[in-house]
């Protein structure tokens, strides 16, 4: 198999493994910021959960570039 089929799959498993994993911590983050929403403390754990959905939203693209290259290097 070629390189970039084994990058991309191991981008992809590698993503999934690390969302999965910070997917609790982030749920309890934003349960906290609901239930203190005077507290000055949540801006931080608002600006974490932002960046976590901007660094998933990120992998997905690059996943579905990477996904959509390896297509056109095989079958184009």
């Amino acid at each position: 198999m070629n390189l970039l089929l084994w990058i991309t799959i191991g981008f992809i498993i590698i993503g999934f493994a690390v969302l999965i994993s910070m997917k609790k911590s982030m749920e309890s983050k934003l349960a906290y910021i609901i239930a203190n929403m005077e507290n000055e403390e949540n801006s931080t754990r608002a600006k974490s959960i932002i960046w976590w959905i901007v660094s998933t939203t990120a992998w997905g693209i690059v996943s579905m570039f990477l996904v959509v290259w390896c297509f056109h290097n095989y079958f184009g």
